[in-house]
């Protein structure tokens, strides 16, 4: 939203100032404005990741490996066992009722989020942050 609003922003700065150096420096401030935020906001995401994996708690530091099995087990479901078990019954001529369906949607939202995640966790551990 930040970034539609820079370019009409800029505009108006050559309205009300007059200084070339003083409008160029505006200009930049205003258009990494958008960018400072979003670092901001990923350093103080990866502060809280710190806090959480320096916990020695299962119930802080354990909820991401958890996401991370369901999400895994939920996708292996979908994915492979149930149409190789669909096959396999369909071959041996046995009728099987109707196989529960996810909502792969919302799975691959999380899943997408946790494998985004998963770049962070890797550099904590490089960096010895982790265990």
């Amino acid at each position: 939203m930040l970034e539609m609003l820079i370019g009409p922003v800029t505009s108006i700065l050559d309205k009300f100032v007059e200084d070339k150096d003083q409008k160029a420096k505006l200009a930049h401030e205003i258009a990494t404005m958008a960018e400072r935020h979003a670092q901001e906001i990923a350093l103080a995401q990866i502060k809280v990741n710190e806090a959480e994996a320096a916990s020695g708690s299962n119930y802080r530091g354990g909820w991401r490996p958890f996401i991370g099995w369901v999400c895994g087990t939920a996708f292996a479901y979908h994915f492979v066992l149930q149409p190789v078990l669909v096959f396999v019954v369909a071959v041996l001529g046995v009728q099987l009722p109707t196989l529960p369906e996810f909502d792969m949607a919302s799975l691959m939202t999380v899943l997408g989020g946790m494998l985004g995640l998963g770049g962070l966790r890797t550099f904590e551990k490089y960096k010895g942050v982790s265990k």
